[in-house]
């Protein structure tokens, strides 16, 4: 049974464990739950605002917490405690919430949430309780997301989600601040400097106020020696397929079946789908049927080019429990899928992404955590996906296709997992002798988009408008360091030319 923690005006009302109402803590709600999680270190917490007593739902408590390094909430208000202003700072998947399904997130709610107390004791020296309780669970998750803790907006905390609750009431102090605190301190000037562009706000105030606050961290290891052991049971045949788009790379396609032929746990089928824009050409492919594996082959010749193309081809041809989306010049120990769903058992999760390095590339983000990103060439994902999205033609030849893949599946409540000790090296090979640089429908245009088209369809049909703005601004300073144009102002009417250049063509590519 959980403890839960009644509050209302933003103080403690009732803490309730087992049905009865234990020993009085703090009124302050963040020292309240810190406090709880010393005396009971093994329970999972819950805080809810008293309004929604009746409406929390005590019957899925079980599947959402279903490991002790989960945080989850949600939110009723139809706004951000933050403002919308936060997205001029970070371009994260994580500020657009689809708030239908479990979606991954660090903008935590007081409405209604939970955490473990293992973590809670393990941050109580490392985050400061603040008085304010939004501001508090704010923060605790950005901070915990990074160090492994799983953070989401979770729609199953209550029975009923179309409750209304009030608005928050912004001010641009309390989102300066939270920017100075978990964010390089430059990036409160770009908030200012956004502000100013595209709001017409002239922020002093709430800038100088947040120069006195120092920059919030945890240690590294802080979170490590809480054991993640899932109670979710998300593998039942533990049968996969593997997928790989190829097009004239017929020698390091060789070594990827190897490597497949090799595995402990071995996949039911293979999927290619070979690409050779050259009419009546054939395959190269002579040992796929030349030689013996011991799975599957499932061969696909086309005329076809385009790498999204392919894959929805290969989608299309999966018959297992999981597919894994592979790349025709990556290489793998023999374990890789056995410990891939090793680390999916003790996670509980829907999708995996490896650590994908390419020759000389070091291992920098060593914590499991929620992925910020996506990859076509080292993911593992649960197939019942595969009939609500696929990958996007419209950004066939451009950028950008993984990354709205990507999405696509958090839109549909599948959180994808990085598991740093995964590893499919990348080699990057050289692309085959019979491709052609496509020409896309812009490469004649004199004033040329910037950025590409497909990366600005991506951005303005995933992101909240103020992570567009930012962007722009953030591309504004990239390309003024590298193009030869000096005069800023000549400079600035060439790159707005080029800027709404590309929200045209994004535009055609929606059509």
């Amino acid at each position: 049974m959980p403890i839960i923690v009644y509050h209302q005006k933003n103080k403690v009302v009732a803490v309730d464990f087992e049905g009865k109402n234990i020993a009085s803590f703090h009124t302050d709600i963040a020292s309240s739950i810190f406090e709880i999680a010393e005396k009971y270190a093994d329970q999972l917490i819950i805080w809810c605002h008293y309004d929604l007593k009746s409406n929390l739902n005590h019957a899925k408590l079980q599947e959402i917490f279903h490991h002790n390094k989960i945080m989850a909430s949600y939110s009723l208000s139809s706004n951000s405690f933050l403002s919308d202003a936060i997205g001029y700072v970070d371009e994260s998947l994580f500020l657009n919430v689809k708030k239908e399904v479990s979606y991954p997130t660090w903008m935590m709610s007081s409405n209604i949430g939970g955490i473990h107390a293992s973590v809670l004791k393990a941050l109580k020296n490392e985050i400061k309780a603040d008085s304010d309780f939004e501001y508090f669970l704010h923060s605790m998750a950005k901070l915990a997301m990074d160090k492994g803790v799983i953070c989401s907006s979770e729609p199953l905390l209550l029975k009923d989600t179309s409750v209304k609750i009030d608005r928050f009431h912004h001010n641009n102090f309390r989102a300066f601040r939270f920017v100075k605190q978990h964010y390089r301190t430059r990036w409160v000037f770009l908030l200012f400097l956004n502000l100013l562009i595209y709001e017409r706000k002239l922020s002093i105030f709430p800038l100088l106020a947040s120069l006195f606050f120092k920059r919030r961290s945890i240690k590294e290891d802080q979170l490590d020696n809480i054991l993640v052991q899932s109670t979710r049971k998300v593998i039942d045949k533990k049968t996969i397929d593997v997928i790989i788009a190829t097009i004239g790379r017929k020698k390091y396609l060789y070594d990827v079946l190897k490597d497949l032929s090799k595995q402990t746990h071995l996949p039911v089928n293979v999927i290619i789908v070979e690409q050779n824009p050259i009419k009546d050409s054939v395959s190269e492919l002579d040992y796929l049927t030349n030689e013996s594996w011991p799975f599957r082959i499932k061969h696909t010749f086309t005329h076809q080019a385009g790498a999204c193309n392919a894959r929805n081809i290969a989608l299309a041809e999966v018959e297992s429990e999981w597919v894994f989306l592979n790349d025709d010049d990556n290489r793998f120990e023999k374990d890789l899928i056995e410990q891939t769903f090793e680390n999916i058992k003790n996670y509980g999760c829907l999708g995996a992404l490896t650590f994908y390095p390419v020759a000389g590339q070091k291992l920098v983000e060593d914590k499991i955590c929620q992925a910020f990103i996506f990859g076509t060439g080292n993911s593992i994902i649960k197939a019942t996906a595969l009939n609500r999205v696929k990958f996007n033609k419209s950004l066939e030849f451009g950028y950008g296709e993984d990354t709205e893949f990507g999405l696509q599946l958090r839109k549909i409540g599948f959180d994808i997992i990085y598991f740093p000790n995964l590893v499919i090296n990348h080699l990057k090979a050289p692309m085959g002798g019979f491709r052609t640089k496509p020409v896309l429908a812009w490469t004649d245009e004199i004033i040329q988009p910037k950025p590409s088209p497909t990366i600005m369809f991506v951005k303005r049909n995933n992101n909240t408008l103020e992570q567009v703005l930012g962007y722009k601004t953030i591309l504004f300073f990239k390309f003024y360091k590298v193009q030869k144009i000096k005069n800023p102002i000549k400079y600035f009417l060439i790159f707005r030319k080029q800027w709404n250049s590309s929200v045209s063509w994004a535009e055609k590519l929606k059509q």
